[in-house]
This record gives C-alpha cells, structure tokens and sequence, in this order.
C-alpha cells in the first residue's frame, strides 16, 4: 500500500466527481477555509478516486437518488435536485470529467478547484451530462481561473488522462473511498466529520447520517497550515 505525497500546506484529497459526500467535504473544506482567511496557506490538491473502477461499474442512479436528499441535507445551500433532465441523459462514465479537472491543475490548483466545484454542480444541480466533453467545457468557461480551451485540448490529446489514472492505480489500495483526505505529516481521514450507515442494501435501501461534525473542518485546515509553518521555519 502506497501512500501519496503531500507537499506542506496542500491537502490531497481522493474523490469522484459524483460522489455526493466528496461534494459536501469540499464545500465544507473551501467555505472553512475562507473564513479562517487560510486560502493563500492551504490548497486542494485534486486526486482521482474513480468509482466506476473500483465498483466495475457506472455510478448507478438509483444509489444517488437515494443519497442526494440526505447528503443534501447536510449541504443545502448548493442547491441539490434529483435528476432532472431525461434518464437517458444520465452520464454513464465520470471520467472524462474527472481527467478535466486534473487538466486544470496543469493550469493553476485554483482552476482545479472552481472547475471541479463546477462540475459537482453542474450534476448535482442541474443536471448535466458530464461524461460529454462540451458539456464539461461549456461548465469550464464560466469557471473565471480556467482556461477552457486549455481543457478541450487537454481532453483531445489526454494530456491529463494518464498521470490521473497513473496516480489512481498507484494509490488505490491507500484510499478508504470517495472522500479521502491526506496531509503532509503522514496524516489521513476519510470522509471526515460524517458518521454514515446504510439501511437495506446499497441501490435498494437508503443512507443514514448517525452524527455530522462540520467543525472538523476547521481543525483539519489548521493542521494544514501549521504543517506548512513547520516546514518553512526549518
């Protein structure tokens, strides 16, 4: 089992695109980390957890069906809807998104950020394809960090696609699931500050929030950031 890298003031942080509890941690992780004033100590490195690999097979839309109302709950603000568009727009592959937003950190780790906050939207919101490379373009030109174009070269030459999938086998044995945090003194937490239970069987049943700690957060920015002091004062 590998562990990734971390470098000082960076949280790596594995998830999927479509994953609803990765989407309530890192709304979490960025509105926390405004308010402690740490977005210039603290930054998200991107990394894939590809979900369609690991279950061998698309993320199935009966399981999000079931998970949007209570992950929702958690995170209303972003303005969750069960799938609204026709079922047979669902995206049946989260890949090509996922490689989008490791072509954005080739431009900055801050166009990471806003085009995989996009991206979540754009599904869990208002249901778009995400597994179309215009539809995943058209999101990324309204991200004001990213370079669209950049992407849509990215997503026809695959500049992104191999370190991504490279990485994601390397590390896959460390990673507990979609969301997994690692920092640079050798610590790591998944899905953090969520205590969660199914109830019935996963497609048929529903899941269960036992307990919800959104302080976490600020707990888990602040190592961050002292690991980053750490390092620069020796």
């Amino acid at each position: 089992m590998t562990r990734p890298d971390v470098r000082p003031g960076t949280i790596v942080i594995y998830t999927d695109v479509a994953c609803a509890w990765s989407t309530v941690t890192i709304a979490r992780l960025l509105r926390t980390r405004a308010d402690l004033g740490l977005d210039e100590q603290v930054l998200l490195d991107h990394r894939c957890f590809l979900l369609e690999d690991v279950n061998s097979f698309p993320i199935p839309k009966k399981l999000l069906d079931s998970e949007i109302p209570v992950a929702g709950a958690l995170e209303p603000s972003l303005g969750w809807k069960p799938w609204q568009a026709d079922p047979s727009e669902w995206p049946v592959t989260t890949a090509p998104a996922n490689e989008a937003v490791h072509a954005a950190k080739l431009q900055s780790p801050q166009a990471a950020e806003e085009l995989d906050l996009a991206l979540r939207l754009a599904f869990f919101r208002d249901s778009r394809c995400i597994s179309l490379r215009h539809e995943i373009v058209d999101i990324a030109q309204g991200c004001p960090h990213v370079d669209a174009t950049e992407i849509g070269a990215a997503l026809n030459d695959g500049r992104a696609r191999g370190p991504m999938m490279l990485d994601y086998r390397a590390h896959r044995d460390a990673v507990q699931g979609s969301p997994h945090l690692f920092f640079a003194d050798g610590y790591d937490v998944h899905n953090p500050g969520v205590q969660l239970r199914w109830e019935g069987e996963q497609g048929a049943g529903f899941p269960v929030v036992d307990s919800d700690d959104p302080l976490v957060f600020e707990r888990l920015l602040r190592h961050a950031a002292a690991a980053d002091r750490s390092t620069t004062a020796t």
